[in-house]
């Protein structure tokens, strides 16, 4: 094959690569040139949770208020039994449909621009913790990957949809990013099947606290792409909060739900936002 064949070809492939002409989702051609290929239907059809879920951990409720009890907002009985070592926890979506999809874009098929849009849903999900923060400053920290699995995928799939969040305002204004202070020790076998007592003996000791100073008697955010049994969230939280935090906040685009719970349908700001961050 002649080499003008071969830079055909390759320049033909690159134009696939950058320019898709179908959605990965669902097959429909791309009316508009994107980074990201993925339509805009396909985007406005990943919905966020809006109620009917513990007002500390997020998970599905069977009734929002069932386990409201002597608090002033629902638990589930986990969060009724055991307190968390995070104030609490929130999430975009569901882990499941497009949204996790795009997830796997970003993690697996390193589609960087996936993070524009899973760091505009978690700018939204920070909004509305924001009125827990207080007038300080908060820090930012990404759920750091094992130095091994950092080399083979070659980023932080947490620290690019952390940045990509604080380049929005006003989300940022507040938030101070850290991907230093928190550092992984040890790469952890898989969680799935494992009982939750296996899950805690997998995770703990994985995690460690750099830089103590950085966090002592501050207000911490953790940033992570998935909330799934809340296993490797709980370890970091409890890490940070024996390091000096305050309190500890846990941010994630999407959460494992075991109970189905509301979702909303994006309005058209919304749409508009996650639509330029697919463009973008």
């Amino acid at each position: 094959m002649s080499f003008v064949s071969l830079a055909g070809q390759a320049a033909e492939s690159l134009f696939a690569v950058l320019f898709p002409s179908d959605c990965r989702f669902c097959g429909a051609p791309l009316i508009k040139i994107s980074r990201l290929p993925v339509c805009e239907e396909c985007l406005f059809a990943m919905r966020p949770i809006v109620g009917g879920v513990c007002s500390i951990c997020g998970e599905g409720l069977v009734s929002p208020s069932a386990f409201s009890g002597e608090h002033s907002e629902p638990r589930c009985g986990l969060c009724r039994r055991l307190e968390p070592p995070f104030a609490k926890a929130a999430a975009y979506g569901s882990y499941d449909g497009g949204l996790r999809e795009l997830i796997h874009l970003l993690k697996y098929e390193q589609v960087r621009p996936a993070a524009n849009v899973l760091g505009r849903m978690l700018s939204e999900v920070i909004g509305g913790l924001k009125p827990s923060f207080g007038d300080d400053s908060v820090v930012v920290i990404p759920v750091p990957l094992h130095p091994g699995k950092l080399r083979q995928r070659g980023f932080n799939q947490a620290e690019l949809i952390a940045r990509a969040t604080l380049k929005l305002k006003p989300a940022g204004e507040q938030l101070m990013l850290n991907s230093a202070v928190l550092g992984r020790r040890r790469d952890t076998q898989s969680q799935t099947g494992l009982s939750s007592h296996q899950r805690r003996e997998n995770i703990r000791g994985a995690f460690f606290v750099t830089r103590p100073r950085d966090v002592e008697a501050r207000e911490v955010l953790l940033v992570d792409d998935v909330f799934t049994t809340g296993t490797t969230v709980s370890e970091c939280a409890r890490v940070l909060r024996r390091a000096g935090a305050a309190r500890v906040w846990v941010a994630t685009v999407a959460r494992t739900l075991k109970i189905n719970t509301q979702h909303a349908v994006p309005d058209q700001d919304e749409e508009s936002r996650l639509a330029m961050a697919a463009h973008g």
